[in-house]
């Protein structure tokens, strides 16, 4: 499942049927057989010829050509069968990696995922970008950067490239950040090319939401195949995956459930509308009305004595264990407005499973049921019942998911030599 479609290829450069077009097909028919098989199952040249269809030559070629190009590595010698010689297994190459990042409101982050979509590790630097200017977050989201490039190195690991994960719309192609309300950023484009230069892959620009329903989709075993995920932040994103696949609409905008109207006339939002789900669930919505209040930060400077992000979501836990009327009551209200836009749109989507992620998994216990009780207020006729999953990714879904999606593009349209 892939969050966009990436065309390696100037638009005219190859027509099909062409030389380059059919031997693209082919490494991507094997790159993928390979990538399907664990490390312990890895598959010979002569078990690909018989998954793909192709003949014996055509898969040696083509292997040699991705072991060539730092893809594929050949893993050891294991028998096919009672008789023969034995055949040299083949696996992705593990040193080969692609840099997941996130820039949100009040933090940036980045981590490694390597060819098989696991990551390796991650980091998060707290930080206001509340209306800061993007060359400044993108500045802060550089030191992450040098920190993974000198680790990558250390480690003898090659960062292909990189995914970067926006709470807002975006336009992929362009790395064009359309809206980003809570970032207060509009038509805005950022400077990829200069974040990872010299990689084979470059950067490509994601949404948060759709990124983080990728990580859980292709991350967490027995993942339901249509669902409608939610994303708590300071912000609420939305995504929709049907059949496995994401389901983003002709402008981009599909799932963007935080806007939805759930109380008309109600407080403003940052996106110019009134009463959003974004206004009554959000995090500084809960926070507000919990009396846990968000760490007061200089717009554009990085945390330092004030509680990171975690902490906060952390004392409002506390306070609910603790049964303090003021966080349960302010939870339980979050929940009754989340169960209103979840039933509507669960109803209009015809999508009988929701997702919840940040801090909405975070407060799972408290806000799940409050959300039930809503959702069979405001969809007593939708005759099925609504399942609710917690997902357990935390704040590495969305650069994770970002870095998957690359990585799937790059299995799926693998490079082609010029010279063959």
């Amino acid at each position: 499942m892939s969050g966009q479609q990436r065309q390696r290829v100037p638009p005219g450069a190859e027509t099909p049927g062409r030389v380059g077009d059919v031997r693209r097909g082919n490494l991507a028919r094997v790159l993928t057989a390979i990538a399907r098989w664990t490390s312990e199952q890895s598959p010979t040249r002569a078990q690909l010829a018989t998954l793909t269809g192709l003949t014996k030559a055509s898969v040696s070629s083509l292997v040699t050509e991705l072991i060539e190009q730092g893809l594929v590595v050949e893993i050891g010698q294991h028998r096919d069968g009672e008789r023969g010689r034995p055949g040299v297994g083949l696996g992705l190459d593990p040193s080969r990696c692609v840099l997941g990042m996130e820039v949100n409101v009040d933090y940036v982050s980045a981590g490694l995922v390597n060819l098989s979509g696991q990551p390796i590790n991650h980091a998060v630097l707290p930080r206001d970008n509340r209306s800061s200017r993007p060359e400044e977050v993108t500045g802060a989201l550089g030191e992450l950067i040098t920190e993974y490039r000198n680790f990558a190195t250390n480690q003898g690991l090659t960062i292909l490239g990189g995914a970067l994960a926006i709470p807002g719309l975006v336009d992929s192609r362009n790395s064009l950040v359309l809206h980003a309300p809570n970032l207060g950023w509009d038509g805005i484009r950022l400077g990829l090319a200069g974040l990872l230069p010299d990689t084979l892959l470059g950067v490509s620009l994601f949404n948060e939401a759709n990124a983080s329903a990728v990580a859980y989709r292709q991350s967490v075993p027995q993942a339901p195949a249509t669902f409608l995920f939610v994303s708590g932040e300071v912000g609420i994103g939305g995504a929709v995956v049907i059949d496995s696949e994401l389901f983003t609409g002709p402008h981009g905008a599909a799932g963007e459930i935080g806007h939805v109207i759930v109380q008309p006339g109600g407080s403003p939002c940052s996106c110019g509308a009134h009463g959003c789900l974004e206004t009554m669930a959000g995090q500084d919505a809960i926070y507000r009305a919990s009396g846990v209040l968000a760490p007061v930060r200089n717009p554009g400077q990085p945390v330092t004595t004030d509680p990171e992000p975690r902490e906060t979501i952390a004392l409002l836990h506390a306070a609910l264990v603790a049964g303090e009327p003021q966080a349960l009551d302010a939870v339980d209200r979050a929940g009754y407005y989340l169960g209103a836009a979840v039933a509507s749109s669960a109803r209009l989507l015809d999508v009988h499973t929701v997702v919840l992620g940040g801090h909405f998994a975070a407060l799972g216990q408290w806000i799940v049921p409050a959300l039930h009780r809503s959702a069979a207020d405001h969809g007593p006729a939708s005759g099925w019942p609504l399942r609710i999953i917690l997902s357990p990714l935390g704040a590495t879904a969305a650069l994770v998911g970002a870095a998957q999606s690359v990585v799937r593009d790059l299995l799926e349209h693998p490079p082609v030599a010029t010279q063959r």
